[in-house]
């Protein structure tokens, strides 16, 4: 609606999605390899993504909240490169993306809002990777939660981790012993608290200095 498109534009956008869940925590959305033929906006719940290596290692790509869209990463290969696993109980909207790409080429403005998304996921990756230091590195990804929760609705200072500490400590690249050692330290330092998995920004501003450093 916000690009001017009339009921009818809007209604041909809608057959594309079909309401598909709920996946229960662990189950698989979709395998690295699988044929891809839509892309999905998560409904609700938490969606982690990830590959397994030549090692036999899973490295995790990262966690998609509710609004956000996953398998975008698949439309070059026509497989999906990664997994994609239910953290808690997940619901998704599924668009097929064939028949997306031929409504796009009516709605410019549709084809333009794919690109920005994934533009933005390319630029939070990169944001994330460029933060050498543990606590930079945390700090950031802690405020990266914020903003997401807070476009979305909800509060940017009070939310869940629904992934484990293990988990975050996979995606930033650190020992899950660092990890925890940096949110004890921001813990102490009543930067943020800390109640299982509920965590409160107490500090924001100093966030911002610790993910800014160099």
């Amino acid at each position: 609606m916000s690009q001017g498109y009339d009921k009818q534009a809007l209604g041909e956008l809608h057959v594309l999605v079909d309401h598909v869940g709920p996946f229960k925590a662990g189950e698989y959305l979709f395998r690295a390899g699988d044929p891809f033929d839509a892309i999905a906006a998560v409904r609700a719940g938490m969606v982690k993504t990830f590959i397994i290596d030549s090692q036999g290692v899973e490295q995790v790509l990262g966690f998609s909240l509710p609004g956000e869209v996953i398998g975008l990463n698949a439309i070059h290969g026509a497989r999906y490169p990664c997994n994609a696993v239910a953290l808690d109980t997940v619901y998704l909207c599924r668009f097929s993306f064939p028949k997306m790409s031929v409504l796009a080429g009516r709605m410019p403005g549709l084809q333009a809002r794919l690109f920005s998304l994934l533009s933005a996921e390319i630029g939070k990756v990169t944001t994330l990777a460029a933060n050498h230091r543990a606590d930079a590195r945390l700090a950031a990804f802690l405020l990266d939660l914020s903003e997401r929760y807070a476009q979305r609705g909800f509060s940017a200072t009070r939310f869940n981790l629904t992934m484990t500490k293990l988990d975050i400590a996979n995606y930033l690249r650190m020992a899950p012993e660092t990890t925890s050692r940096v949110l004890r330290r921001l813990s102490d330092e009543q930067v943020i608290a800390v109640n299982q998995r509920e965590i409160e920004l107490l500090q924001p501003e100093r966030l911002q200095t610790l993910a800014a450093a160099p």
